[in-house]
């Protein structure tokens, strides 16, 4: 595949649109600020202007409310594209989804598990509910990952296809016991576990941001360092092989990583569809398979359309908001059929 954009272009345009991104996402919402007046306030929150105009509601705005929810949306867009970019060489398939694992609907699980077990015990304590919920949904993903993976394995290698299917089962089991969980909830947990399992941005804050931070900052810095065995396996895993990559530790190392991002980023944010499917082939498109821009590119990118699907969740309905897992969705399913239409002609 011929790239249609030269690397150093992209990552010019894609920095560009992320800045832009960023600079919307903290002036625009029910409370719009001026461009120039974000940009200061921001500035000045950073230590980086003095004193001088009175923006002291603009601070107040950004440093409570939008500064945290941006970086949030960020960091959750750029980890999902990473892990995307993962499951798609692991798969070998640009169709492939960090879904397939079983990642986000263990996360799910684990988060019905505390909102409608919470409920039943007379509620989580207010001033753990959000770090229990996020502690559940992040050991769900990982353990029905596990399971995945536990399945997959057979006289000491990973058979990719069994994987595949196992996920899909394991997807459909937890599914199941999410409606389980949905039925018994009242009205007001039903409430909870239904925007949860849309998605959103509303409620972020700095103390939620350091264990995603910490997990984005390493999957960022860890999968670059396998973009030549990404490329590898693009030839097949005997090719790998012979090309001197061990081949079943990185597979058990690209799985592990996606498991650690995906269930971060759905235990800070819920259930956000598409980013990590849409995001990587999209930039694949343009750039090429070599992982070694991919990567990089396809955080750049996914933390770009995740601030902008934000910025359509908030305006769209203002003052109410639209959860964002709708927004992506309708941005990343019409993306899919086209994909679907295109591979057939």
């Amino acid at each position: 595949m011929n790239p249609v954009i030269r690397p150093r272009s992209l990552f010019i345009a894609l920095s560009l649109l992320l800045a832009l991104a960023l600079w919307l996402s903290l002036a625009l919402g029910p409370v719009s600020l001026p461009l120039l007046d974000t940009l200061k306030a921001a500035l000045r929150l950073l230590g980086l202007a003095q004193a001088g105009d009175d923006l002291a509601q603009a601070e107040l705005i950004l440093g409570q409310i939008r500064l945290p929810r941006t970086l949030l949306g960020l960091l959750v867009g750029a980890v999902l594209a990473l892990c995307g970019v993962a499951m798609q060489g692991l798969f070998r398939n640009p169709l492939a989804d960090p879904g397939l694992i079983g990642v986000s609907s263990g996360a799910a699980l684990g988060a019905s598990i505390a909102i409608v077990g919470g409920a039943a015990l007379g509620g989580l304590p207010e001033a753990f509910a959000p770090y229990l919920l996020s502690l559940f949904a992040f050991i769900g993903g990982l353990g029905v990952t596990a399971l995945v993976y536990r399945l997959g394995r057979r006289d000491g290698e990973t058979n990719v296809a069994t994987m595949l299917l196992a996920g899909i089962a394991l997807t459909a089991l937890a599914g199941a016991a999410i409606g389980l969980f949905t039925y018994l909830a009242d009205d007001a947990t039903l409430r909870t576990l239904t925007f949860w399992n849309l998605g959103s941005l509303n409620g972020a804050s700095y103390a939620r941001l350091w264990p995603l931070l910490l997990v984005t900052a390493a999957v960022a810095l860890w999968l670059p360092r396998r973009a030549k065995a990404l490329n590898a396996l693009l030839l097949g895993e005997s090719e790998a092989r012979h090309l001197g990559f061990a081949v079943e530790r990185i597979k058990a190392e690209l799985v592990f990583c996606t498991a650690l991002g995906v269930g971060a980023a759905v235990a800070a944010a819920g259930m956000i569809g598409f980013i990590g499917l849409v995001v990587p082939h999209l930039v694949r498109l343009l750039v090429g398979p070599d992982h070694r821009v991919l990567l990089p590119a396809s955080a750049l990118a996914g933390a770009s359309l995740l601030l902008l699907a934000d910025l359509v969740a908030r305006l769209a309905l203002a003052p109410a908001e639209l959860p964002i897992g709708i927004v992506t969705a309708l941005i990343g399913a019409p993306f899919f059929l086209y994909l679907l239409l295109r591979g057939r002609t």
